[in-house]
């Protein structure tokens, strides 16, 4: 029997190439076949609530205030057989990582455990494996650092017989079972008054089957329900920007209603949804991002379970950004201002504000003092930014100089240690951008429900 990461490959494989066949991916032949290399957005001629006038805006210059950071890890897979140093590095980032970082939350987003037998295809809820996961966030105090979001992967749910049953131990054992068993919502106010809201998003079917039936998620007309009642309480706390996060993609979810892409879309702050699930496909697509047809960044995170993967991101001045990083590497480096230009959200985020800014913002993490931080634009000069306060390091620039086409921004960053690390990105200031890669966009807009509909029919 082939080992099921093995199987997972090709499952997925079979996916595409059914949808591949009932013209699934039309739309993607149209967007990466055009003559030019790149495309420029159509903004939308609706604006989210949250976004205001550039006059009312505040701009992008030295300020601290309407800034947040936060970590996301995913595919943990927490084992009593196989691969210990899962949790030995698992404590070591909760120790180290999280200390130098200092993110306002950690998205853990799901298969925290396990759950695999020693044979090939057999799966239960161990206890130990809950134990061993829960004690390694008391026993570095995470509680007292950040605020640990986790929410139920597959196979934390492999062989569940419901929310109820005794080997349910996402209830007992992780940071937010005991008092939101599914979906919920978490908001964070910053010193200056801003809100920012974090739903996670629960598919896990209920009862949970045993491997290897578990792949697909599901969000039922109940679970929709309680999705948008979240919604609304995030509206009425003043949440300005959203971040929802779960375990399943979205090409992974049976929904109820309207489908998962618009309930998620129907969050008017909404601008990411991050998740995990697919690890890297076998190292195959180790990035997988696209942005949805219904308006959001949809972001799978490799897994930590082999790639020892995680994301920190950042919300600045209502940009979105974020950056990969394998666990050990240092200095990291995060560009907020201008923000990567594959990664705009139109009609999500505020338009212009970049090309009326006075700064570019870079956040600087390391477990080493940070020394140095230079930044560059095309080939001009090395440039060296200043420090404000906490992880931030901004240098002044004349955003007039790059309003037309591609851009690449480089930032180098040293620390105590003599480690540096340098980073490039591509910006833009009209809309212009670079095209998603074609594999991953496939994997993460696939409609899994018409599919599964023609295999019914089949």
């Amino acid at each position: 029997m082939m080992p099921f990461s093995v199987t997972k490959i090709l499952v997925v494989a079979v996916i595409v190439i059914l949808s591949v066949a009932i013209g699934n991916i039309s739309t993607f032949i149209k967007v990466h076949f055009e003559p030019s290399n790149y495309i420029t957005l159509k903004h939308s001629k609706g604006s989210s609530p949250n976004l205001t006038s550039n006059l009312q805006m505040k701009r992008i210059s030295t300020s601290y205030e309407d800034l947040i950071w936060f970590v996301q890890i995913s595919d943990i897979h927490i084992s009593m057989f196989r691969a210990m140093d899962r949790i030995s590095e698992l404590e070591e980032f909760c120790n180290i990582t999280l200390d130098a970082i200092k993110p306002a939350v950690v998205l853990a987003s799901g298969d925290l455990t396990d759950a695999k037998s020693v044979d090939t295809l057999g799966s239960q809820q161990y206890e130990d494996e809950w134990k061993l996961y829960r004690n390694a966030l008391d026993k570095c105090q995470v509680a007292k650092k950040t605020v640990w979001l986790d929410v139920r992967g597959n196979h934390d749910n492999f062989n569940v017989r419901g929310p109820t049953a005794k080997e349910n131990y996402y209830r007992n054992y992780s940071m937010q079972g005991a008092a939101n068993p599914r979906s919920y919502l978490h908001t964070v106010r910053t010193e200056s008054g801003k809100v920012f809201s974090f739903i996670a998003l629960d598919a896990c079917l209920d009862p949970g089957p045993k491997r290897p039936f578990n792949f697909f998620g599901l969000v039922n007309e109940r679970e929709t329900e309680h999705l948008k009642s979240l919604v609304r309480k995030a509206a009425e706390a003043g949440s300005a920007h959203s971040v929802w996060f779960g375990h399943y993609p979205t090409s992974c979810i049976l929904s109820a209603d309207q489908g998962v892409r618009l309930l998620i879309a129907s969050d008017p702050q909404v601008q990411a949804y991050l998740c995990g699930h697919l690890h890297t496909l076998g190292g195959v697509t180790p990035h997988m991002y696209t942005l949805q047809q219904a308006g959001f960044l949809e972001l799978e995170l490799a897994d930590w379970k082999d790639s020892r993967v995680y994301r920190v991101a950042a919300i600045d001045h209502g940009l979105f950004s974020f950056i990969d990083v394998r666990h050990r590497e240092w200095p990291i480096a995060l560009v907020t201002n201008p923000k990567h230009a594959l990664f705009y959200v139109p009609g999500r985020e505020p338009e212009h504000i970049s090309a009326s800014s006075t700064h570019v913002r870079v956040l600087a993490f390391s477990t080493a003092e940070i020394t140095s931080v230079k930044m560059k634009i095309d080939e001009e000069e090395w440039q060296t930014c200043y420090h404000i306060k906490g992880p931030l390091y901004v240098n002044s620039w004349d955003p007039k100089l790059y309003l037309k086409g591609l851009h690449h921004i480089k930032v180098e960053v040293s620390d105590g240690a003599g480690r540096t690390s340098l980073y490039e990105q591509p910006f833009s200031l009209d809309g212009t951008r670079p095209n998603y890669l074609i594999f991953p966009r496939i994997l993460l807009m696939m409609n899994m429900t018409t599919i599964l509909q023609v295999l019914f029919g089949i």
